[in-house]
């Protein structure tokens, strides 16, 4: 770490950068939660035979 109290240009970006990346991997995990229930509720669709 820098003594500088001021943060870099690389430190904004790269903190910048993580946070994106903390987003698209919640968007991420919602889709795959998503699928898979919508997967779950045609299975239990097609079994009771109301597909």
């Amino acid at each position: 770490m820098a003594d500088d109290p001021q943060k870099t240009d690389l430190e904004i970006f790269r903190a910048r950068q993580k946070a994106r990346n903390r987003v698209m991997g919640l968007v991420l995990v919602a889709l795959a939660v998503l699928f898979f229930a919508i997967t779950i509720v045609k299975m239990g669709l097609h079994s009771a035979g109301q597909m």
